[in-house]
């Protein structure tokens, strides 16, 4: 977790150093079809802005060489995606403020299912009063060579949802973190499908979902739209999950995490929940309040217990979502206009947090005056607690979104309180 968290603040100073001497204004590249090493003349690019909806920003078209150059007073103030059509397909290349060059790759096209493998299906389940949130996330690898995209018109993702459920958001994330909308094409009986362009690397598909839970209690069926993928269920604390061959695995994240064995192709995991959960924290192995936003108390035990070694390979999957978040939140910290009018930054607090309490600084004497030699490891130790902290109210936040039960102006104003708070938390 500490090289994870080493990771993320790294990327911020980046982030953030780069976005000093962005050249505003201007964005240049060059379009690549990483299939033959080639430029590729004549591709169109419409240059979109991802935090106001997908807004045009400008379009461009590559020349004989394959370059291509867009100045706008739009482009430096943020970041800009650039969806680049080839052969009627959208690839989407992301370019962070402070990068004013860019290459935007696209593929040759295959439609071979073989070209793609599922690994892993993440299902994750909140109560809402008399509703009960599913949110699900599966873990697409493309390893073909030569390189291809994998793609079919008609659909060349395919899941399913229980029975009775209604289906929210869908999206794809990139290796770069951002979230795409994809549209579900409805094939029946609860079985959608996306039709996405998956180029090699790793590709994840999240989606969101209604089903009711009178009493505070559901009985559902989780379909397997592929074989032998690794599967992971997660429920707040106060929710009982129960199902054959379910096995509890310990807790991550103040969540209770359980496993299963891969299911077969078109299998169905039936699984029972029931309660109503209680407030997420991330406990402590001594069993006390988890500290919140701005505690600067150190912890005497550990923040997470300890998972067992069997849930050792979920653990990337289930977190790999939320180090997107951050790499996002990252690339927004420098954006002025996402903060709500009429708040103040320096006033701005995460939601729920707590007020610091001042340390009470012990007396030394002159001999115990030099610095201790163990500084810097309570600083880390510190920033890690507090980075675990906001990791988890910001999945939190994304997954009432995922589920549409947060308005955009409520996410908005949320999100840009993290976003402030992350930064403080960096500045520190």
């Amino acid at each position: 977790m500490k090289s994870l968290v080493s990771r993320i603040v790294l990327t911020i100073l980046l982030t953030l150093s780069l976005a000093a001497t962005v050249q505003a204004g201007t964005l240049s590249g060059t379009v690549i079809n990483r299939t033959s090493g080639k430029p590729v003349p004549n591709v169109a690019l419409d240059l979109l802005n991802p935090t106001a909806g997908m807004a045009e920003v400008a379009t461009a078209k590559s020349d004989a060489q394959g370059r291509f150059s867009v100045t706008k007073d739009a482009i430096g103030m943020g970041p800009i995606l650039i969806r680049a059509t080839f052969h009627d397909v959208s690839f989407n290349t992301f370019a962070p403020p402070g990068r004013p060059e860019v290459e935007v790759e696209i593929y040759d096209l295959s439609q071979d299912p073989k070209t793609i493998s599922v690994e892993s299906h993440v299902v994750i389940f909140q109560p809402e009063g008399d509703k009960l949130v599913g949110a699900e996330e599966y873990s697409i690898r493309n390893t073909s060579q030569p390189a291809a995209a994998f793609f079919r018109t008609g659909g060349n993702f395919d899941f399913a949802i229980p029975e009775n459920a209604a289906l929210g958001q869908v999206s794809t994330i990139t290796s770069m973190g951002v979230a795409l909308p994809q549209a579900a094409i409805d094939r029946g009986k609860g079985r959608y499908a996306i039709a996405y362009p998956f180029r090699p690397g790793q590709t994840n598909v999240r989606l969101s979902y209604q089903l009711p839970y009178t009493y505070n209690s559901a009985s559902l069926k989780l379909p397997a739209a592929y074989a032998g993928m690794k599967l992971l269920l997660v429920a707040p604390p106060g929710v009982t999950l129960t199902g054959d061959g379910v096995v509890p695995a310990g807790k991550e994240q103040g969540m209770m995490i359980y496993t299963h064995p891969p299911l077969p192709l078109k299998g169905i995991l039936a699984v029972s929940l029931s309660g109503a959960g209680s407030p997420q924290s991330a406990d402590t192995g001594q069993g006390q309040d988890a500290p919140q936003e701005g505690n600067s108390r150190v912890p005497q035990g550990p923040e997470v217990i300890a998972a067992p070694s069997r849930l050792d390979d979920f653990k990337w999957y289930l977190f790999a979502g939320l180090a997107a978040l951050f790499a996002m939140g990252a690339l927004l910290v420098s954006r002025k206009q996402v903060v709500v009018t009429g708040v103040d930054d320096d006033d701005v607090a995460p939601p729920s947090a707590k007020p610091a309490k001042p340390r009470k600084e012990k007396k030394t004497s002159p001999s115990a005056a030099a610095p201790a030699p163990n500084a810097a490891s309570d600083i880390d130790q510190h920033v890690a607690v507090s980075m675990d902290t906001l990791k988890d109210q910001i999945f939190r936040l994304e997954l009432r979104r995922q589920a549409g039960t947060i308005s955009e102006e409520a996410y908005a104003l949320e999100k840009a309180q993290f976003d402030k708070h992350l930064r403080n938390l960096v500045k520190s």
